[in-house]
């Protein structure tokens, strides 16, 4: 742990979660939280309210109307979705400058298919389940912003065919598993979110193994280098899915997730 502490130490840029989430988590733990107050942070940022009224029209949700004003959008998306959609957009560019620029998109493919498979089977909160995809990977930006040439090499080697822990812990003695953690304690993560980070690579071991084995699936479904021998068989079936129907959520899953990528990026 103290290659850890000291990895997440050495990252200045990453010390803070973005103001914006902050504003936005703290009128979400208030009991008197108001749409009004929620709205207010997004209207006084102008790059959150053009990605919101485009995603608010997009397939993506599917409203039958076309909605021109960002106080009617906030309504029909509800809190928590407005919640979720700021810190993806608000976490963009601290992903993007953390070496891996695939990172965000494949939080945001891991987001929709979880929200999209809580919203099917009913084995969590729809919303929960997307910011708790959305932040499984938070710790690779640690290593990616410590070392981008080192992280490089472990992208290569899982490329190559190696588990993504073991070349992390290779190169870089701690893995994204520990960071993440690491960072969710320091954010003061809600024990939802903190689970998901640290037992996603082994949801047997948390105390709450179905949304960590949500998010384990998912992580594996929206793969490029897909392998269906990875997914947990008997978890599939708990939630009502046929093995032989991988492929087909594998394509719905990815479909939702394009359009959502395309609307935030």
């Amino acid at each position: 742990m103290d290659k850890t502490i000291e990895l997440v130490n050495g990252v200045k840029d990453i010390q803070a979660m973005p103001s914006v989430i902050v504003k936005a988590l703290n009128i979400m733990k208030k009991p008197t939280a108001s749409m009004k107050e929620l709205g207010d942070i997004v209207m006084f940022d102008q790059s959150l309210t053009i990605k919101i009224l485009a995603l608010v029209n997009s397939a993506y949700y599917g409203f039958s109307q076309q909605i021109s004003s960002i106080n009617i959008a906030l309504s029909l998306l509800g809190m928590v979705k407005v919640k979720n959609i700021i810190v993806a957009v608000a976490m963009k560019p601290m992903m993007a400058s953390a070496g891996d620029k695939e990172l965000w998109k494949h939080s945001m493919r891991v987001a929709a298919g979880c929200e999209y498979l809580a919203s099917l089977t009913k084995v969590m909160d729809s919303d929960e389940a997307f910011i708790a995809g959305f932040v499984h990977d938070v710790g690779k930006m640690v290593l990616n912003m410590s070392n981008t040439k080192m992280y490089e090499k472990v992208l290569s080697a899982v490329g190559d065919g190696a588990d993504i822990l073991d070349a992390e812990r290779k190169y870089f003695d701690s893995d994204h598993v520990k960071t993440g953690s690491l960072l969710a304690k320091r954010w003061q993560l809600p024990i939802l979110l903190a689970n998901i980070i640290s037992y996603h690579h082994a949801p047997s071991l948390s105390s709450i193994p179905v949304p960590c084995n949500l998010v384990s699936l998912v992580d594996k479904v929206v793969q490029d280098n897909f392998n269906p021998n990875l997914i947990d068989k008997d978890f599939l079936k708990t939630l009502g899915i046929d093995f032989e129907d991988i492929e087909d959520l594998r394509k719905a899953v990815l479909q939702k997730a394009e359009v959502l990528i395309a609307e935030l990026s």
